[in-house]
């Protein structure tokens, strides 16, 4: 998992060298521990100008933002959808970054409160707001895989919209000669051509049928896996962060007492161990779905002989098969 504060190291790498320094253990609570970079946010101040880093950038004109005026009409809404995706996927990243940025920006601000119980606490929830940022980021990469079975869809709709198109024109050719000319030689000819276009529609049809299917299935598994995963992760987080919460002791001062001495360093990092240790652990659950009816249709495909022999692989489809049958009909 990247990492873009903590000395710009991965926090499992980090927090892995954390038996390496078994003396700091043994630092009393009485003043300020020196903080073992692997349960601190502080990056020494490389992260100060990252306030900023999710702000809109404004970008320049480009022939991009032209395509949609030139899709064919079969592509357009899904056009349209594709690139909303890569805006939702913008804003994923941002915000990931964001969180980030105020991680640091906590940490620092408990740091210069000179509150010893404030410091640690502060610090050690902005590595787990940091760890939470980070899901943004892993999210807005799996909306872009999934973004890629879309286009799959997209580019076969506009490789069959030329295919509707002839077959239409050469209808309406064939409406306007009946009409002007009946007894034409070249209603033949057109008739011919328009099996043709047809049966290549028809095969061009099915192939968009097959792979709309297919990929909208992948697309939007892959999708609703990631925001599982982000989920869960994310509560895993929320989780150990209220457990630093309780950490920190909110019993009223009376103006005059000294404040109540902080004695929970080592489990305030214990707690960042057990949420690494989870992050690892996580697995996803395997969900099995039916379809009602679902078993039933796929026996009585296999009874007469149409279930394909890979399950994954569309059944080809040739023109001439099409073309010879639409012949016979007429």
């Amino acid at each position: 998992m990247g990492r873009r504060s903590f000395d710009d190291g991965a926090l499992m790498r980090l927090i892995s060298r954390r038996h390496s320094s078994s003396h700091s253990e043994s630092l009393t609570d009485s003043k300020l521990p020196h903080r073992n970079r692997a349960f601190s946010i502080r990056s020494g101040g490389s992260n100060k100008n990252s306030a900023g880093a999710g702000a809109n950038k404004m970008s320049g004109f480009s022939l991009s933002s032209l395509r949609g005026t030139v899709q064919p009409e079969l592509s357009k809404k899904l056009f349209r959808l594709i690139k909303s995706e890569n805006n939702l996927i913008n804003a994923h990243e941002a915000a990931g970054r964001e969180r980030v940025s105020i991680a640091t920006q906590l940490s620092e601000w408990g740091e210069q409160t000179g509150d010893e119980a404030i410091n640690d606490v502060s610090d050690k929830v902005g590595v787990i707001l940091s760890e939470i940022g980070e899901q943004e980021d892993t999210y807005a990469h799996a909306i872009d895989e999934s973004r890629g079975y879309l286009k799959a869809i997209r580019n076969t709709e506009k490789s069959v919209q030329p295919s509707r198109d002839g077959k239409a024109k050469i209808a309406d050719e064939i409406q306007r000669l009946k009409l002007k000319e009946p007894e034409s030689a070249k209603l033949v000819v057109l008739e011919q051509e328009l099996v043709r276009a047809e049966a290549e529609n028809l095969v061009a049809e099915a192939q968009l049928t097959n792979v709309t299917r297919q990929k909208l299935k992948e697309a939007y598994e892959a999708e609703f896996a990631a925001t599982i995963e982000r989920a869960e992760k994310q509560i895993i987080l929320a989780k150990h962060g209220r457990r630093l919460l309780q950490l920190l002791d909110d019993t009223p001062v009376v103006p005059g007492d000294a404040k109540p001495v902080y004695h929970h360093a080592s489990q305030a990092r214990q707690v960042l161990n057990d949420a690494e240790d989870d992050l690892r652990d996580w697995q996803p659950e395997t969900d099995h779905y039916h379809a009602e009816g679902a078993e039933v249709t796929q026996s009585t495909s296999a009874d007469v002989g149409v279930v394909a022999e890979d399950e994954g692989k569309a059944p080809e489809l040739k023109v001439d098969d099409v073309v010879a049958e639409k012949a016979t009909a007429v």
